[in-house]
């Protein structure tokens, strides 16, 4: 075959070429096969209309549907068998510019569809309700995907009558009323998926009927009453969520039969009672949490150490924090398990072996540091006619007395010695100004304080370890359909966890941006919790070049899309939101920035604009952007925190030259996101450039605390509102003054806008009686602290945030009564008042800092 040359012979080349022959022709009648079953055109001329109707009432491009062409072979999204429509799948399309600004849900076309198996929308907007006739029209359909399309209204009865349905997804919605029983009829149903909605009442006992049902999701609602006992019967459910809404009485024993079922979250109710033993026939489970609720009773042994028998223990992750569990604690049960969070319970006593488990146990009785105090862990045992085992004290001998007094008096000398020096360094750095921005303002109660952060270094909320491939799944490869915007950390992009939970996800290309970028924000949420930043759910780390941070999504984006959106109307209005909804975005967005100041160290959030400013599904405000975060410079309070993100580094600039990594920066910051607010005027918060400085310079003289009406100059002319709504308008631009105020020793800190914000009409009619008297009243009340700041520096560049210039004349001027209302401004309004905001230092004081 080879001859001497080592060349193939003829006969070898021959039979090779036969061969590549028979494997192309093979190849062909594949290809030819796989195409006739494929290039089947529509054949049904009724189906092509409600398809073109479907395009213009939708508004998608030519592109995806060009009108030319047959649907069943070109459009995208368009599933065919046999000539007939069994498929339509928008998620991921476009709308034409004119489709996007008048969106809604236009699906009337579809019941011309009579054979249609699958609809999915998921993700594109269809504003509206669902008909009545959209469960009367599909006897065929087996799979409807209206997750975060924006509908509202109730859930139409007539989806009972969807007989073969197997998914039904509506979660991310606005729908609200009650879960229509004739739901229960879907009795091949797999997938029930009602989630972040607003739906009330109770869950439907004819859900015990739905015996086919692998998935029930009905977390973030307003559900109420207790969990049907019914649900027990759902014999293949693997997994069952009811979080976040408001159920109450015990947990059902019955959910105890439900062998198959892998996840189980009743977090966030009112559950009381104990933890049911019965809950031991889980035989499959690895995820429960419970937490923040009011279960009570010891921690059942027998319940675990069955789970740990009958389950792959090592996988196992159960979250009973947040509740009243008391009692011993054996942690022999809980050895095998992933995790086990026990923290912020009641369990006492000595913990023995707490080194061969991994669990948290913070917040307990316990005789082990991080617990809570023994007054509140004896009152809890007392109240319940419980014996609290309180932690055994030795007598101390005569050596170890000497030691301690030795050891106190060196650290009272210590103390005295640092004590002695901060005073000589503060009398010598009279003249500096306060970057924290807590001049003028005086002391606040403690009680006044937002909750503070427990010890960062136990803190772990870094949610779920995804794999990269998980990833892919999720956001399609990294579609350029779910891409959301190209961030200054990463790339945003839409994406659907397993069971069809909408996320975010964020990629971090290590080619394109510094590993600080992620590092710092993870660094964040394993240290620092709270309701008013985004949560994060999860992490992929796993990648060389790409790190992947997944949080959850917000259905209302943020505050820069929110402010103003397109309206269903035929002439493309734009339609803001009401004032309610702006205050509570204000409230809730200074509720975060005042948690973060008040940590030790202060923290700063360093980006604070309308972009950050992210809106759940509820309007409630959860902060974003968290990847510039950083520790006030200058603080001296250190912790593991600050130690981690004190790296040095070129600082950026603020305005006035100030710092960005300082409270007064955000506060400064923030005063522009309440002018947007105020104003309407989309884009203030996030430049700073010589066309912001000058819109302001126009704006803040028409902010005056004497007079209301002036005000409504620069209001956005989209607001309606009475005459007690402008007070509260009033007030939100003289705090949003007060922020922007030129130096930052002046500006208030975010503990007080927060208290403002949340009385705004106590602020100005407070004011309105002061400062009658502010002539003959050094420091009459809190109202000086807020208004004087920038009443008094308004000839040295209040308007002007670039410009620190010098002290100029205070301008207390007479003072009209606008806002008062009739209201009797006597000595009690004057203490409600000052329950808002402490009293101010001495106006003399504030003239002698000036002077240096």
């Amino acid at each position: 075959m080879v001859n001497i040359n080592g060349t193939l012979s003829q006969t070898a080349m021959e039979e090779a070429r036969r061969v590549l022959v028979m494997v192309a022709i093979f190849m062909f009648v594949l290809i030819r096969c796989a195409g006739a079953r494929q290039q089947v055109r529509l054949s049904s001329h009724v189906e092509r209309v409600a398809l073109l109707e479907l395009r213009s009432s939708l508004g998608l491009r030519s592109k995806d549907w060009p009108l030319k062409a047959d649907p069943c072979l070109i459009w995208v999204g368009v599933q065919c068998q046999n000539g007939r429509v069994v498929g339509i799948t928008v998620s991921g399309l476009r709308r034409t510019r004119l489709g996007r600004k008048n969106p809604q849900f236009a699906l009337d076309s579809l019941a011309n569809l009579t054979l249609l198996q699958e609809f999915n929308a998921s993700g594109f907007s269809l504003p509206g309700t669902i008909p009545d006739w959209f469960g009367n029209s599909f006897n065929a359909l087996q799979r409807l995907d209206l997750r975060s399309c924006s509908v509202i209204g109730p859930i139409p009865p007539s989806l009972g009558n969807l007989r073969k349905l197997n998914y039904l997804y509506l979660s991310g919605n606005s729908l609200a009323g009650a879960i229509s029983p004739a739901l229960g009829q879907l009795s091949e149903l797999l997938v029930l998926d009602l989630s972040r909605n607003t739906l009330t009442g109770s869950v439907p006992s004819s859900f015990d009927s739905l015996g086919a049902l692998t998935k029930l999701y009905l977390s973030s609602n307003y559900l109420s009453g207790s969990i049907p006992a019914g649900l027990g019967k759902l014999s293949n459910l693997q997994y069952l969520n009811l979080s976040d809404n408001s159920f109450a009485s015990s947990i059902p024993l019955q959910l105890g039969g439900l062998s198959q079922l892998v996840e189980l979250d009743l977090s966030k109710n009112s559950l009381s009672g104990s933890l049911p033993v019965d809950l031991r026939g889980l035989r499959s489970l690895r995820r429960m949490n419970v937490e923040h609720n009011v279960l009570e009773g010891p921690l059942p042994d027998d319940l675990f150490m069955s789970l740990s028998s009958n389950i792959k223990a090592t996988d196992a992750v159960f979250n009973l924090s947040n509740n009243q569990l008391y009692g011993s604690l054996n942690l022999s049960s809980l050895r095998k398990f992933r995790l086990v969070d026990l923290s912020d319970n009641y369990f006492q006593g000595m913990v023995l072996d707490a080194s061969q488990t991994k669990a948290t146990l913070d917040g307990n009785c316990l005789q082990v540091p991080g617990q809570r105090s023994l007054e509140e862990c004896r009152q809890f045992y007392n109240e319940r006619g419980l014996s609290f085992e309180a932690p055994e004290t030795s007598k101390p001998n005569k050596r170890s007395i000497y030691i301690r007094v030795g050891l106190f008096g060196g650290i009272g000398f210590i103390v005295l010695l640092v004590f002695v020096t901060v005073l000589i360094l503060r009398t010598c750095d009279k003249g500096v100004e306060n970057q924290r921005g807590t001049a003028n303002v005086g002391s606040v109660t403690e009680g006044d304080l937002p909750s503070l952060p427990k010890d960062p270094v136990s803190m772990i909320c870094l949610g779920e370890s995804f794999t990269y491939e998980n990833m892919l799944l999720f956001t399609d490869d990294f579609s350029e359909a779910n891409l959301i915007k190209h961030g200054h950390s990463g790339d945003l992009f839409h994406g659907f966890l397993v069971g069809g939970v909408p996320v975010v996800i964020k990629r971090v290309d290590l080619r394109s941006f510094k590993k600080e970028s992620y590092m710092i924000e993870l660094e964040f949420f394993s240290k620092v919790a709270h309701t008013r930043l985004v949560p994060l759910l999860g992490h992929c780390l796993e990648h060389e070049n790409e790190k992947l941070l997944v949080y959850k999504d917000m259905p209302n984006g943020d505050l820069a899309n929110s402010l103003h959106r397109v309206t269903n109307s035929k002439e493309e209005k734009l339609q803001s939101l009401d004032w309610i909804t702006r205050l509570k975005i204000a409230t809730g967005a200074a509720e975060g920035l005042a948690y973060l100041h008040e940590c030790t160290p202060p923290i700063i959030h360093r980006d604070i604009q309308a972009s950050s400013i992210l809106l759940d599904d509820k309007f409630e405000v959860r902060l974003g952007s968290l990847s510039e975060v950083h520790v006030q410079e200058g603080d001296s309070r250190h912790n593991v925190l600050a130690r981690f993100w004190r790296k040095p580094q070129i600082s950026e600039q603020g305005p006035s030259g100030s710092s960005s990594a300082t409270c007064a920066h955000d506060v400064y910051c923030f005063g522009k996101v309440l002018l947007e607010l105020v104003t309407g005027k989309l884009g203030i918060s996030k430049s700073d450039d010589d066309a912001t400085r000058e819109w302001l310079e126009q704006m803040l003289p028409y902010i005056s605390s004497s007079d209301k009406e002036l005000v409504t100059t620069i209001i956005d002319p989209s607001l309606i509102i009475d005459e007690d709504l402008l007070e509260e308008v009033w007030a939100m631009a003289i705090v949003a003054r007060s922020c922007l105020n030129p130096k930052p020793s002046k500006r208030p800190p975010m503990k007080h806008v927060l208290k403002a914000l949340e009385n705004p009409v106590k602020v100005v009619r407070e004011e309105s009686f002061t400062s009658v008297r502010m002539r003959t009243m050094s420091s009459s009340s809190w109202s000086f602290a807020f208004f004087g700041s920038w009443q008094h520096s308004s000839s040295d560049g209040a308007t002007n945030p670039g410009h620190t210039g010098t002290s100029g004349s205070r301008q207390s001027g007479r003072v009209n009564s606008h806002g008062s209302g009739g209201h009797d401004h006597s000595s009690s309004n004057k203490r409600l008042s000052s329950e808002i905001f402490p009293e101010p230092i001495e106006m003399l004081d504030l003239e002698r800092q000036d002077e240096h």
